[in-house]
């Protein structure tokens, strides 16, 4: 039992003792009323902090809460187990030496021989896909309610091998995304492969994913071995899959279902041994009503769809954004954004998401001559948002009375549309909204 503690005033429960002492992440005992009776060292080391925890709530050790999660704003799996007597998984923050991390928390009801529920057993996963603290390196940051909601999706389809489809604008990191996936897979060990989708030709698209023989077209001198070969054992990541034209559609689903493929110039059938992961920017739904896509082929890839929240979804993470992409851009050291061109950033609809914010901070680092990146730092669009997208005074709506949203947006509206100066596209992407959207809110107007 070396790596098992007990709190001396309750019963041993041997079983469970056992079954602490063999688990290798950080798992706890908790009674009824959210204290913790028993915990392994992997739980004492990253939770403890130098304190005991034996006799302490969960929630004020992993949060720092006075009150159990639910009461404080957030989905408590204790709570939840307790109302349906099932399993639960929930991603939290929790607090650790290292900062706040993100954790998926596994709580599983315990009863005794009568069926009476006397204990909770609770087990940390810690999350090494993202991180919810600035840092070096190529994985997701965030921590934002929409990020973790993500997140968690991306959690839960990650140890099966079911087709995710990842839906989101450009610029907010699908192939991050992909990789989190294979990442947390059991093809985790094997190769993670990028295809291109968009800008392929018929041929092309046939040479680069199945490969070809010798021969096979003119300038063939030899074999080449494909992407779904190079996947083999691991995963296929197929980015912007809704630029792939119909021909080639056919021959992807052919690929999918039945799990073989034949390089071109090739007569033997392949074998096919690869988890697939999509990606795209576009309305698949919305191409199949227009005979884009195949029908077919989208019930096959969206078994699993998994929306990427765009920036202006997730205001909360920009400054931790901030701070972690100028940790992993070359040179930006010591550099720093002023607290009035966050201000002004915050306000600013970034319709090229973080890839918009990245080059934001690489041009304004080359701007600056003293490390600190400041309005005047800004391009143009973002140093303008302030006077044409802030909100002015609502005038002749009286502070101190409720007023209908609708309401509201029809005066703000009114007035943008008179001072903006650029087409209904731009505004749209200005607002985080669709063209569409924007066109059908200023037709109200009329």
């Amino acid at each position: 039992m070396a790596d098992l503690t007990l709190l001396p005033s309750q019963p041993a429960l041997p079983e469970l003792s056992a079954l602490l002492d063999v688990i290798k992440e950080p798992a706890t005992i908790l009674s009824l009323d959210y204290r913790i009776l028993a915990c392994n060292q992997a739980y004492a080391a990253i939770y403890g902090d130098g304190e005991a925890v034996l006799g302490r709530t969960c929630y004020e050790v992993s949060h720092g809460y006075h009150v159990p999660c639910d009461q404080a704003g957030e989905s408590c799996p204790l709570k939840r187990c307790l109302d349906t007597g099932q399993r639960q998984r929930v991603l939290h923050l929790h607090n650790t030496p290292e900062g706040e991390e993100h954790v998926d928390v596994e709580m599983n009801p315990v009863r005794n021989a009568e069926g009476e529920l006397i204990c909770y057993l609770e087990i940390m996963h810690l999350v090494k896909e993202a991180r919810a603290t600035p840092g070096e390196g190529d994985g997701m940051v965030g921590r934002s309610p929409a990020f973790s909601r993500m997140l968690e999706l991306l959690r839960r389809a990650a140890p099966s091998d079911i087709t995710v489809l990842l839906l989101g604008e450009s610029g907010t990191g699908k192939e991050l995304a992909a990789r989190a996936v294979h990442d947390g897979s059991s093809r985790a060990r094997g190769p993670f492969v990028t295809v291109e989708c968009s800008g392929l030709t018929e041929s092309l698209f046939e040479s680069e994913l199945f490969g070809h023989e010798r021969g096979a077209f003119t300038g063939a001198v030899g074999r080449k071995k494909g992407l779904i070969e190079a996947a083999r054992g691991g995963t296929l990541f197929l980015d912007e899959i809704g630029e792939i034209p119909l021909p080639q559609q056919v021959k992807l689903l052919r690929l999918i279902e039945t799990g073989t493929y034949r390089t071109v110039g090739g007569i033997e059938p392949q074998h096919a041994d690869f988890r697939l992961v999509c990606a795209t920017h576009r309305d698949l739904k919305q191409q199949v009503a227009q005979g884009l896509f195949r029908q077919d082929l989208y019930y096959r890839i969206s078994a699993f769809p998994v929306i990427l929240p765009s920036l202006a979804d997730r205001p909360e993470d920009l400054e931790l954004l901030i701070e972690s992409l100028l940790a992993r851009i070359p040179g930006a050291e010591g550099v720093s954004v002023t607290e009035a061109a966050i201000r002004l950033l915050r306000q600013y609809a970034f319709p090229g998401n973080i890839r918009e914010l990245r080059n934001i901070l690489e041009r304004g680092m080359l701007l600056t001559d003293d490390g600190r990146i400041g309005v005047q730092h800004l391009p143009p669009e973002c140093q303008h948002v302030d006077s044409v997208l802030a909100p002015a005074p609502y005038s002749g709506f009286p502070v101190d009375e409720v007023i209908p949203l609708d309401q509201l947006e029809r005066y703000y509206l009114q007035r943008l549309s008179a001072r903006f100066k650029g087409d209904n596209r731009s505004l749209a992407e200005r607002l985080g909204v669709s063209e569409r959207t924007l066109y059908r809110k200023l037709s109200r107007l009329r």
